[in-house]
């Protein structure tokens, strides 16, 4: 999974500010930190939607880029690029009984099927949604 850097602003009285200096014009925001990633990567998984996706540059490159951002008080942050969720595929998996109970339980009182749940999870933790 290919990852970018995102740099992160935030000014006193404002949300935090996303931008990527890999991904030109692609930005988000969020008023928590928590949110931060979440939006982030949605916002990269829109920005190269049916797009070519170039190889990110490494941290230390983008970091020596944006020196001056960070010694202002910006921070770096790797978003995980999730691209399209439309194309399903069949994949085997093995886990122990007791877990694939709970998991069972937990999808049917969502009233998601085992495969959507474990992909909703998945996703979850990727995205940084907790």
């Amino acid at each position: 999974m290919k990852q970018f850097i995102a740099l992160v602003h935030k000014d006193p009285d404002s949300a935090y500010g996303v931008e990527f200096p890999d991904a030109p014009g692609c930005f988000s925001a969020a008023d928590e930190l928590a949110d931060l990633q979440p939006n982030a990567t949605e916002a990269l998984s829109l920005y190269f939607e049916g797009e070519e996706v170039p190889e990110p540059r490494d941290l230390e490159e983008i970091r020596a880029e944006v020196a001056a951002e960070i010694a202002q008080g910006a921070f770096l942050m790797a978003i995980p690029l999730v691209t399209s969720r439309t194309r399903i595929v069949r994949a085997n998996i093995s886990m122990d009984k007791g877990t694939l109970d709970a998991i069972d339980q937990a999808a049917k009182s969502r009233g998601l099927n085992r495969s959507a749940f474990l992909a909703e999870a998945a996703l979850n933790e990727i995205e940084g949604r907790h």
